[in-house]
């Protein structure tokens, strides 16, 4: 484990919202409106047809069939929008869940303010011979490295958000980069992933995605949490 100092983190309550289920109250809409005008036209055809020549029992029969087709979609479309609307609440709530939470997850960014600790994990496919861990802002300047640990598997990295120099850094995004090198002096496989606080949730584009300090994660990318 490669330690600089210990990390700090902190939670606020999020929301989250759908544009689904509006969707599906549209289609409802329309399949009843659909709906109130065949019948419409279908009780004024018969309050209008001639006692003499009444209609048809055949094309009576098919229009009849044809109502209450309409008749099952409006049905349909309302059950639909129900199960929209749960599933869009499981989601939200699901999200929710997770405030307050420490998660771990793929990504190699985190939000870092002036004084404070950035905290990352990175994962080594095999064993390396030498292992350099680089740290750069949002511009691409890098402003710190160091070595890392070379064993095969999971390790983490604490920053004291102190450049090379031992000058604090400013608040801001900072993205590490593992290059671990074998005997051979050929890559090893790494992963990086950032861990942080869930601060909000934004279920609002169908899928959730939790706000991990200052950064956007999707809940697929979350491979571990703790209280």
């Amino acid at each position: 484990m490669t330690t600089v100092s210990s990390s700090t983190t902190n939670s606020s309550s999020g929301t989250a919202s759908s544009s689904t289920s509006s969707s599906s109250s549209v289609a409802t809409t329309d399949a009843s409106s659909v709906y109130n005008t065949f019948l419409l036209m279908l009780t004024t055809q018969l309050k209008n047809q001639d006692p003499l020549n009444p209609t048809d029992t055949t094309a009576f029969t098919q229009e009849m069939i044809g109502l209450a087709s309409v008749e099952q979609q409006v049905t349909t479309n309302s059950d639909l929008s129900k199960v929209q609307s749960s599933l869009d609440t499981l989601t939200s709530t699901n999200g929710v869940a997770y405030i307050g939470k420490t998660v771990v997850a793929t990504g190699d960014t985190e939000k870092v303010a002036s004084g404070s600790t950035g905290t990352w994990q990175y994962d080594l496919g095999t064993t390396a011979k030498s292992t350099t861990l680089s740290i750069t802002n949002s511009s691409g300047t890098t402003v710190w490295t160091g070595s890392g640990d070379t064993a095969s598997g999971n390790h983490t990295l604490s920053w004291d958000g102190k450049d090379s120099s031992g000058n604090a850094v400013s608040t801001g995004d900072y993205t590490l980069t593992v290059n671990a090198l074998d005997s051979s002096s050929s890559a090893v496989s790494s992963t990086t992933s950032i861990v942080g606080a869930v601060t909000g949730v934004d279920s609002s584009s169908g899928s959730t995605i939790l706000t991990v300090g200052d950064v956007s994660v999707s809940l697929s990318n979350v491979t571990g949490f703790s209280s």
